[in-house]
């Protein structure tokens, strides 16, 4: 694999307060928050995949509100049918129990509906995917501009990414990485850029010190550090689109 297995790392951290402005959609029967930009283009888009804590997390939808913000029409889909896991769960909470009733089978269809969805009746030219965790490896499996997927990837501290997943993708990704992360460790990211090389396709791969596992959406914001990571993680995948969706259009 080029990461480690998702382990209780991925379920805790810090809830941040702010107002989401989106909207819930039904598409194909999956709810979504759907967030634009002020004019409302939607010429440009950008799906996220969550991590565990689903779709309905507020700090998922601060940052689906300020890539809208940036000029993407952001939707977010359900990925776990209903079944997110709760944020802070205790110690005993069994995850990999959990992971078995959402295997890509499930999660597939979902991903590629939204897709569709916003390529349809959005009128999306371009779509960059966002992969948070548990939601990296779909935009791993989903970076296939020629098959009509996703045009271009950024991912944070991702989990359970396969090996031949990264080395079939057929576009530009970027990785923001965690200094401290048992999922995505040193071997892992040193073993991912070999992989990255090989494919030939542009990529970037950022190394956040002092922070951990999750940071770029469930960071502790009062600690400055951490903060300027998450923001600057942020910003990372703002300007990677910029390049690779808008790009002098």
């Amino acid at each position: 694999m080029a990461s480690n297995m998702p382990a209780r790392c991925c379920t805790v951290g810090v809830k941040h307060n702010g107002e989401a402005t989106g909207e819930y959609r039904d598409i194909d029967g999956v709810e979504t928050y759907l967030s634009y930009p002020e004019d409302r283009s939607t010429r440009h888009g950008v799906i996220i995949l969550t991590d565990v804590i689903g779709h309905r997390f507020i700090n998922s939808q601060l940052i689906a509100d300020q890539l809208a913000a940036n000029g993407y029409v952001v939707a977010m889909p359900d990925l776990f049918h209903g079944d997110p896991v709760k944020l802070n769960r205790p110690a005993t909470f069994n995850l990999m129990s959990w992971l078995e009733g959402h295997p890509a089978e499930r999660v597939d269809p979902v991903v590629d509906s939204v897709i569709r969805y916003m390529r349809t009746h959005l009128g999306c030219e371009k779509i960059g995917a966002v992969g948070y965790c548990f939601g990296a490896k779909y935009v791993v499996r989903f970076l296939r501009p020629e098959k009509g997927k996703v045009d271009v990837g950024y991912i944070a501290h991702p989990g359970f990414v396969e090996l031949e997943e990264l080395g079939a993708i057929t576009g530009p990704l970027s990785i923001a990485a965690a200094e401290t992360d048992d999922i995505f460790p040193t071997s892992k990211r040193h073993q991912s850029e070999g992989i990255l090389r090989d494919s030939g396709q542009p990529y970037q791969i950022n190394l956040y010190g002092g922070v951990e596992h999750g940071f770029a959406v469930r960071a502790d914001l009062t600690n400055k550090a951490k903060r300027f990571a998450k923001e600057q993680a942020f910003l990372q995948a703002v300007q990677w689109f910029n390049e690779f969706i808008k790009g002098g259009n």
